[in-house]
């Protein structure tokens, strides 16, 4: 798997985020799972796991 595909679901995820006029705050790569974290939002924080294989869903664990 190449991350190809991580690199184009954070594109996308971005995008849809600034969409929304949503703040982007951390963008982060964990180089040990190679797993995207991103911290958005204004009035609630919104945590996204972007995955190597361009899977995403939303860090609901906080």
């Amino acid at each position: 798997m190449t991350p190809v595909e991580q690199a184009i679901a954070c594109v996308r995820v971005c995008q849809m985020l600034s969409n929304g006029y949503q703040p982007i705050y951390v963008f982060r790569y964990n180089e040990s799972t190679r797993i995207v974290f991103i911290l958005a939002g204004v009035t609630e924080s919104l945590e996204i796991l972007i995955f190597p294989d361009g899977q995403w869903r939303f860090n609901d664990e906080a």
